[in-house]
């Protein structure tokens, strides 16, 4: 199976075509933090032509859906909305935080990961992954006060994500240490094909995660008063 991979949502931005028999045939990732939209456009032109493929050769198309930012996730998914429609060919969408315990979880199924990505105001997205993958439960924005604790319980934890220092910082005192601290700005777009070569097109919908409002808020035109007319008496 031939994939393109896409990844917007957080500081990268990042492209992969990958084939589940042959491998990874090119790749491209910067980090940006800004700029996504602008930057996005050329380097999936440019991982293309090295691939070697057109778009009608791919089997599907793959996207990180968040969580992340606002306005970066909705980069790529319109993207690979697009690929998809003009291709024929299924989007998937992953999730960032899933993305991110992939990796982990196939170097070692004995022992759980935590995810965390940071959202801010002393909170982060959050999700556990038991030994073997399955996750405990569905991502959430929580304190990272919280978020230690529930990696805490989790015997042998793992963390992994941009916010996993965060969660080592605030870790219980009493508790055992983490296992291992993996930190990574966004996760790697490799694994982002990996997973929507296994993903299921039915359920795995390429729709934006939003897991909290956006910081910024529309301004609220009813509560301004209304101005007079220039030159009005």
């Amino acid at each position: 199976m031939r994939i393109l991979a896409l990844d917007t949502a957080l500081d990268a931005c990042s492209v992969a075509v990958f084939d589940t028999d042959a491998g990874l045939l090119a790749h491209e990732s910067q980090m940006l933090g800004r700029g996504h939209a602008e930057a996005l456009m050329p380097m999936l032109a440019r991982v293309m032509a090295r691939s070697g493929l057109a778009f009608a050769a791919l089997d599907r198309v793959g996207v990180t859906v968040g969580p992340g930012s606002f306005t970066g996730l909705r980069v790529a998914i319109s993207a690979a909305r697009g690929i998809g429609v003009a291709a024929d060919k299924p989007v998937v969408g992953l999730t960032t935080l899933t993305a991110y315990a992939a990796p982990l979880l196939a170097e070692d199924r004995t022992r759980p990961v935590a995810t965390a990505i940071d959202a801010r105001h002393d909170h982060v997205y959050f999700q556990g992954f038991a030994a073997g993958g399955a996750p405990l439960a569905a991502p959430a924005v929580i304190p990272i006060v919280q978020a230690a604790e529930a990696a805490a319980a989790m015997t042998n934890c793992r963390l992994a994500g941009n916010a996993a220092s965060l969660l080592a910082a605030r870790w219980p005192a009493e508790a055992a240490p983490p296992a291992s601290v993996c930190t990574a700005a966004a996760p790697d777009i490799v694994w982002v094909a990996r997973l929507a070569a296994l993903a299921d097109a039915a359920t795995a919908r390429p729709r934006p995660l939003y897991l909290r409002a956006a910081d910024a808020k529309p301004q609220n035109v009813a509560g301004i008063a209304r101005q007079p007319e220039a030159g009005g008496g």
